[in-house]
């Protein structure tokens, strides 16, 4: 279990520092040309989804011959042959960097050519995703995700611009948003966590949890949005840098065995996962409490999904009650660090909490 870093001594940890320059701040799409720049990239193919291939294009009318073409065949889960795709579009346009504008998806393939070519990224995250922050790479192939970890697909630059953020429906702000607390506060507990990531980690949910209810008032309140980019640039930065425990472990396994919405399924497990280790991590659950202004760490996410309208039960975003038990084989398969030992019984528990929409237990 981890020490709580205010209540008493430090301990012995290890903390990474990882390479990577971020540009922050409203209307810095503008700067894209100066920080290919100061990568000393010359020729960049633009990569997006085909519904965001208007703002690839605005951004390859800004850095003019700079931009070596558009590829917007980004999906779902990085499948081995778009990724093949656009490493050969790469090589015909002879590009030495890859700009990627979008969400997980996006930011995903770019990874996928890093990994392969070598070729640096330059990541324009449009939603609160997170990926932009870790070097962790996914990959699908006949039906298989392979995960992994590798410094080589970490984009060296990041531009953070919260105006291209505007435009991201409430609905999906509010899961997305959730999402990324979801990494900062299994980083408050992982088994190689640290002091400096405990901070970024509270700050992240923090800046999180005033954004959301911000944005649902107003989409398109620039204050908001330039919070929430923070909170997910902390947040991401978490995830990328210590190991996740139950609650992502869980959600991977209904993501890739069940086919569930990724942001919605972390929402909806969150608040379960946090009360399933909520004894075995008390320093932690009062961490994520107070940076959500709530007594119970647990509860405080549960409402804050409920009053900004995001879903609250699996059962509504696609899940059969007939695979829970299945669910619940898969994830016993595991073996990883987490605060409380998997108890079958318990975890089945949680899943039919998690199914059902009921507030976490206490």
């Amino acid at each position: 279990m981890m020490a709580d870093h205010h209540m008493g001594g430090l301990g012995h940890f290890t903390f990474v520092s990882q390479p990577q320059r971020v540009a922050f701040g409203a209307g810095m799409l503008a700067r894209t040309g100066a920080e290919l720049d100061a990568m000393g990239a010359r020729r960049a193919i633009l990569l997006c989804t085909p519904q965001q291939r208007a703002q690839a294009e605005q951004l390859a009318d800004l850095l003019g011959s700079r931009a070596a073409g558009i590829f917007d065949g980004a999906v779902m889960h990085v499948p081995l042959a778009t990724a093949q795709d656009a490493r050969r579009f790469a090589a015909q346009h002879g590009a030495d960097c890859a700009v990627a504008i979008g969400g997980g998806s996006t930011i995903g393939l770019g990874k996928a050519i890093a990994l392969d070519s070598g070729l640096p990224v330059l990541a324009i995250p449009t939603t609160y995703a997170g990926s932009e922050m870790t070097p962790i790479y996914g990959l699908t192939d006949n039906g298989l995700k392979r995960t992994g970890r590798d410094l080589r697909v970490l984009p060296r630059t990041v531009i953070y611009d919260p105006e291209l953020t505007l435009a991201l429906p409430v609905g999906m702000s509010v899961v997305s948003g959730i999402n990324a607390i979801a990494h900062a506060a299994e980083g408050l507990y992982a088994a190689d966590g640290n002091p400096v990531m405990s901070l970024l980690a509270e700050e992240g949910i923090a800046a999180l949890a005033r954004a959301l209810p911000a944005i649902r008032l107003d989409a398109r309140d620039l204050r908001a949005r330039a919070d929430a980019l923070y909170g997910t640039w902390l947040c991401g930065k978490v995830l990328g840098s210590v190991g996740m425990g139950l609650h992502h472990k869980l959600c991977h396994t209904l993501g890739g065995s069940f086919n569930l919405p990724h942001a919605e399924t972390h929402t909806i497990v969150l608040p379960h996962a946090l009360a399933y280790n909520s004894a075995a991590a008390q320093p932690a659950m009062r961490r994520i409490a107070r940076a959500l202004q709530g007594d119970n760490a647990a509860m405080a996410v549960y409402r804050l999904a409920q009053s900004n309208g995001a879903p609250l039960a699996l059962k509504d975003i696609g899940m059969q009650a007939a695979d829970l038990d299945r669910a619940c084989a898969i994830t016993m398969q595991d073996e990883y660090p987490n605060p409380r030992p998997l108890q079958a019984k318990a975890l089945r528990q949680l899943l039919q909490d998690a199914f059902d929409g009921a507030p976490p237990a206490p």
